[in-house]
C-alpha cells in the first residue's frame, strides 16, 4: 500500500500553477478547545477570502445560479451568494440544502469501516461470501476493500437512458434500482482482475450499499443515519426515500442549461444513484462529517489509516484512497471529494489535520462537466495554501 500524492483529475496541474507553494502555517486546532479565528478577507497566505467574497457577489451568472461557502480549521469563514431560485429572485439560503453527488462515497465507506471495526464486515471478507448469487463465476473473489479503493475489477453498470443531462432529462423520473444497476455490470464480464488497476465509478460503491444492507438487515439510508449522520450532529443530511425526485427541507434550486434554455432540474429521482450519489445535505454537515472523520470521532487509527491508503496497483496510476482522493495543492496534501448530479456541484476537502477545511456548493448551470469553472472559482481560492 502506498500514500504517495495524486492530483485530482483535470484540476491539479492548473492549481499547482495558480497556488503559491508551500505549507500550512501551524497545525490544526482540533482538539485544543479554542474557536478558530475568523478568516482575515486579504491575507498572503490561507485562503483567499476576497476572492470567495467576490465570486459569490456575481452571481447569478451564466454559469451559476447560487453558490455555498465553508472555511474551517485554523480559520473559519462562510457565504452564499446568488438567488434560491430564478423566478423569486429570493436571495440564496446559506444552509440550504442540496444534493451532494459522489461525496455520498465519504458516507458510505465511513459506514462499512464502522461495520469493520465491530467486526461485522472484514476488508479481506468477499463480495460471494457476503452476496452470494450476485456475481457470476465469471468473476474472481472480489474482496470489501477493493470495492472500497475502486480496485475491484467491476465494469459499470446500468444508468438513467441518456448519459447526458440533456439526454436524461426526459427520463428524470424513471426508476433504475440497485439491484438493475449490477446486473448490468455482471452481464458485462469483469473489467480486469480484482486489485490490478484503480478504475473510479458508481458501481464499487452499489455493491458496497447491497452489502451494507444484507450485513445489518436494515436500509442503506438507516445505517448512514445511524453511524455517520447521528454521531456527528448531521441533522439536515438524508436520503431520498426509494424513488422521491425531491429535495426535501430548505433548499436552493438547481438549473441545467438544457436545448438552450435554462431549465430547473431540482426534481430527478436519483434511485440509480443510491450509496454512490444519492445524498442531500448542507455545507455545515459536510464540514461535521470531514471534522469527524479526519478527528478521529468515527473510527479506530488504524481504519483511519486505511481509509486514507492509496493501493499500489499493477496497471496504471492510483489517486484514490477509500471513499476520498489524495490531493496535492501547493505542496500541502488534501483529502477531498467532488461530486455533482444535475443542478448541483459539490466539493469537500481537508488537510488530515484539519488545519483546513472546505466545503462548497454551488447550483452550476453545467454541473456534470468535467473540468468546469466551479472548482476555479470556489475551490482554488479556499485551498490556497
Amino acid at each position: 500500500m502506498s500514500r504517495r500524492p495524486s492530483v485530482l483529475a483535470a484540476t491539479a496541474a492548473a492549481l499547482a500553477l495558480t497556488l503559491a507553494a508551500g505549507p500550512l502555517a501551524a497545525p490544526a486546532l482540533a482538539g485544543s478547545g479554542r474557536t478558530p479565528a475568523a478568516c482575515p478577507a486579504v491575507s498572503d497566505r490561507g485562503p483567499d477570502i476576497a476572492a470567495l467574497t467576490g465570486e459569490l457577489a456575481a452571481l447569478p451568472d451564466t454559469e451559476a445560479t447560487s453558490g455555498t461557502v465553508r472555511v474551517g480549521g485554523r480559520c473559519s469563514w462562510s457565504g452564499a451568494g446568488g438567488v434560491r431560485d430564478v423566478g423569486s429572485q429570493a436571495p440564496a439560503l446559506e444552509n440550504g440544502r442540496f444534493r451532494a453527488g459522489s461525496v455520498t462515497k465519504v458516507v458510505t465507506a465511513a459506514v462499512v469501516l464502522r461495520l469493520v471495526a465491530e467486526g461485522r464486515i472484514r476488508l479481506d471478507g468477499t463480495v460471494q461470501e457476503y452476496l452470494p448469487g450476485l456475481l457470476t463465476d465469471a468473476f474472481e473473489p472480489i474482496t470489501v476493500r477493493q470495492l472500497l479503493n475502486y480496485t475491484s475489477g467491476l465494469k459499470p453498470g446500468a444508468a438513467q437512458p441518456g448519459g447526458t443531462v440533456d439526454a436524461s432529462y426526459p427520463h428524470r423520473f424513471e426508476t433504475v434500482t440497485p439491484r438493475e444497476v449490477v446486473a448490468a455490470s455482471v452481464a458485462a464480464g469483469p473489467e480486469a482482475g480484482p486489485g490490478t488497476v484503480q478504475r473510479y465509478g458508481n458501481i464499487h460503491y452499489t455493491v458496497l450499499g447491497l452489502l451494507i444492507e444484507e450485513v445489518t438487515g436494515d436500509s442503506y439510508a438507516g445505517q448512514a443515519e445511524k453511524r455517520v449522520f447521528r454521531p456527528l450532529g448531521m441533522r439536515h443530511s438524508s436520503f431520498p426515500s426509494g424513488a422521491d425526485p425531491r429535495v426535501r427541507g430548505p433548499h436552493n434550486r438547481g438549473y441545467d442549461v438544457i436545448d438552450g434554455r435554462l431549465t430547473d432540474v431540482t426534481e430527478w429521482n436519483m434511485s440509480d444513484r443510491f450509496a454512490a450519489g444519492d445524498l442531500i445535505s448542507t455545507t455545515a454537515d459536510l464540514e461535521r462529517l470531514l471534522k469527524g472523520l479526519l478527528g478521529g470521532r468515527l473510527l479506530p487509527a488504524p481504519l483511519l489509516e486505511e481509509m486514507l491508503t492509496v493501493p499500489e496497483v499493477e496497471a496504471g496510476d492510483a489517486r484514490f484512497g477509500m471513499g476520498f482522493e489524495r490531493v496535492t495543492v501547493g505542496g500541502v496534501e488534501f483529502w477531498g471529494k467532488s461530486g455533482s448530479r444535475p443542478g448541483y456541484a459539490t466539493g469537500v476537502a481537508a488537510t488530515e489535520d484539519l488545519a483546513r477545511t472546505v466545503v462548497y456548493s454551488v447550483t452550476s448551470t453545467d454541473a456534470k462537466e468535467v473540468g468546469g469553472s466551479v472548482v476555479q472559482r470556489f475551490g482554488f481560492p479556499a485551498l490556497r495554501p
